[in-house]
């Protein structure tokens, strides 16, 4: 069954910015937090969200579902096909959030805590079909980091991890299935060892905050974010890979290097932590830290994109899939008889949103480019160009595009896009874009293109699937009868010269 709507218990860091990666994949989230302040801190989490996912892709983004602040926990679990819980770590609460979540939400929907260290098992504890409880263990911001954590306890079944891990991927995430149960699972073991070790060093005053930061974030930081510590030291062992290495560097697992147990969390070291962050923060804002932090994930999202590598490859994956939703009027599979094939298509609207404006407050010449390939990408998803056609090595390549500019909008307005099909045979597509204003119908730009149809593999231009052929053939058999905008095929020229 398709998950449209979540329940969401806890509204803080982590549950609001789970908020915001579900309502910009199209899923209707119903949100319960007793804080006063859940409103206003959803919105600053959506506008960094928003602003994240824009600089991250050029894929149309924007806030697709529906968010509902709920009164009471059953007000948000009760008609939910998944829940996230992301409530304080406490055993204790969480038994009792569980205990309750599980009374009141359908006996088939999955419970997942958001928890970075307690056993599922322990949250199964008395509670009402404890089969569907796992744990989703994401990373902030979970808005754009992918990976999430999936564990089960012992009377969690296979199926509910598998329909976890299923819908983790379809929201842009990379599922990873922990495969036994152990307090802080994988990631989150790693990182409280050099978390402790760090303590160590700088209440010893061998480094202050900002020097082991930068031990990090000028080094292996960067390595860590496409290679990690076994891919690493394969590498460090040259031609004889990683037995050379171990046999080269494994008596050091017998030297004090470091330490299990953490230093203990006296006020002097409390204080001391607290001032050396107050100092490296230099007076940034929470907001301020957060964007910046945002900015370089995304640009390492892009660069790791560009080498289909680590979580750039699941970015590559979830781009498609941020086209896909974002042009409803053009589903894959739809009924093309649901369509008056009598006129141009409408299947693209949206919001200029305020990147797209320039000095002038009005819409960029690139940013119609942007919008135009934006109704193209409508087109192809209702011919069935999807995901799946690209798999295969198959898409269609724009060769020529005429844009003419007819009036003004600016950030903030609605718009709209109706297509026609000028013409077609099975390797090219020749088709025009009108964008109109939502509030009042003018037309404020036109693009004609030219399309051919290749093979992304061969690099060369081949005949269109048949079934693509087939729904385009069905739309240019209404559209050949619509009269040819007067502009189309024209050069660009100064009249009377």
């Amino acid at each position: 069954m398709p998950v449209r709507t979540v329940g969401l218990v806890g509204g803080g860091v982590i549950g609001s910015a789970w908020a915001a990666r579900l309502l910009i994949n199209g899923i209707d989230v119903r949100l319960y937090d007793p804080d006063p302040d859940l409103p206003s801190r959803m919105d600053k989490v959506l506008a960094n969200a928003l602003r994240a996912y824009r600089r991250m892709t050029l894929a149309p983004v924007a806030i697709r579902g529906e968010l509902h602040i709920a009164d009471s926990l059953e007000e948000a679990v009760c008609d939910a096909d998944f829940i996230q819980e992301s409530g304080p770590e406490r055993i204790d609460l969480k038994k009792a959030l569980f205990r309750e979540i599980a009374g009141h939400a359908r006996p088939e929907v999955i419970i997942s805590s958001s928890s970075s260290g307690l056993l599922p098992t322990d949250m199964q504890d008395g509670i009402a079909h404890p089969e569907r409880v796992i744990v989703g263990h994401p990373f902030n911001p979970v808005y754009l980091l992918p990976l999430v954590e999936i564990v089960g306890g012992e009377k969690t079944t296979e199926e509910t991890k598998c329909r976890a891990r299923d819908f983790y991927a379809e929201i842009g995430m990379h599922p990873l299935m922990v495969r036994k149960e152990v307090q802080a699972f994988l990631a989150d073991r790693m990182m409280e060892a050099l978390w402790r070790e760090s303590l160590h060093l700088l209440n010893e005053g061998v480094a202050t905050a900002d020097e082991l930061d930068q031990a990090i974030a000028y080094g292996p930081g960067i390595r860590w974010a496409f290679m990690g510590p076994y891919l690493t030291y394969r590498i460090a062992g040259g031609e004889g890979g990683m037995h050379h290495f171990m046999s080269q560097f494994g008596p050091s697992l017998k030297w004090p290097w470091t330490r299990f147990d953490g230093p203990d969390l006296t006020e002097e070291l409390l204080n001391r932590v607290t001032e050396q962050s107050d100092d490296q923060a230099a007076g940034r804002s929470i907001v301020e830290l957060e964007r910046q932090r945002d900015n370089c994930i995304v640009s390492i999202l892009q660069g790791l994109r560009v080498n289909d590598n680590a979580a750039g490859r699941v970015l590559s994956g979830y781009e498609e899939k941020l086209y896909r939703i974002s042009h409803d009027g053009g589903r894959k599979g739809a009924d093309l008889s649901d369509l008056d094939l009598a006129r141009p298509l409408r299947l693209h609207a949206g919001v200029v949103p305020p990147e797209w404006v320039d000095y002038n407050n009005h819409m960029s010449e690139s940013s119609y480019l942007q919008a135009i390939g934006d109704a193209s990408d409508a087109l192809f998803q209702l011919i069935g160009v999807d995901e799946h056609y690209h798999e295969k090595g198959l898409s269609y390549f724009t060769v020529e595009t005429h844009l003419m500019h007819h009036s003004e909008i600016t950030a903030g307005q609605s718009y709209y896009f109706e297509t026609q099909i000028l013409d077609l045979d099975s390797k090219r597509l020749h088709i025009h874009h009108a964008m109109h204003a939502a509030a009042d119908d003018r037309v404020l730009a036109t693009g004609e293109q030219m399309l051919l149809h290749v093979n992304t593999r061969e690099s060369k231009s081949c005949p269109a699937d048949p079934l693509v052929m087939g729904r385009l053939e069905k739309i240019f058999d209404g559209h050949r009868h619509l009269e040819r905008p007067a502009h189309c095929g024209r050069s660009i020229g100064m009249p009377g010269r």
